[in-house]
């Protein structure tokens, strides 16, 4: 409630005092990851808290993203900026072309973490959930109906002129190959390119959340 008055938690106060450098009477908003937010002013070494409601930065379309593992920190660059564009769950996915096959504990810690500082950072009321790795199969058969895999060489629908789809599944930096696009076909899921350039696989989740997410108002 208005008025109510807590420690600054400690995972914060070097963010809030010493990166941002923001002072006693200045305001932050805090996000308990779950859709709501507190309007806090900042007093000695406590927050007080001016408002609480909903958070105003989630998405109406909740998209999830299936990515295929990348190499080096490129995964990092698609949570990232996916969180921060406001895909709503990333699901990570092995597939014929990865070069990365697996994924350390830390590793995908580190990720989730990422997306917790996006969230934050961007003012998102949820933090996107970033699910361990499983098989191109079992991705496909955790998709919702309307789903829709990307691929570079499809001639067929842009997707743009598709519904707008509840998951989109992404390849590895190889692409997928074509006994794996029939297979998604067979999971009766839509296929799907985003123009005429081949994007790099860390790109294509942000601009195709881009995409979708500016048709129902909830970006740009």
């Amino acid at each position: 409630m208005a008025g109510e008055r807590f420690p600054l938690p400690e995972s914060m106060a070097h963010q809030v005092r010493r990166v941002l450098r923001l002072q006693d009477g200045e305001e932050i908003v805090m996000l308990d990851g779950v859709g709501e937010e507190a309007r806090c002013r900042l007093e000695g070494g406590d927050c007080v808290v001016q408002a609480r409601g909903a958070a105003g930065g989630e998405p109406r379309h909740r998209l999830t993203v299936w990515q295929a593992l990348l190499r080096g920190d490129h995964l990092e660059q698609v949570i990232r900026h996916g969180t921060e564009i406001g895909i709503a769950r990333f699901g990570l996915l092995i597939s014929e072309r990865c070069v990365a096959r697996e994924i350390s504990p830390t590793r995908l810690a580190r990720l989730r973490a990422i997306a917790r500082e996006a969230a934050e950072q961007s003012e998102r009321g949820i933090v996107p959930p970033v699910g361990s790795p499983v098989s191109l199969a079992e991705a496909l058969a955790a998709t919702a109906p309307g789903s829709v895999l990307l691929y570079e060489r499809n001639a067929g629908m842009r997707l743009t002129e598709l519904p707008l789809p509840p998951d989109l599944v992404i390849g590895p930096e190889g692409g997928f190959t074509t006994a794996e696009v029939a297979t998604a076909e067979r999971a009766r899921l839509s296929l799907a390119a985003l123009g005429p350039r081949i994007l790099r696989s860390e790109t294509v989740a942000v601009a195709a959340a881009a995409v979708i997410l500016s048709r129902t108002g909830d970006f740009a």
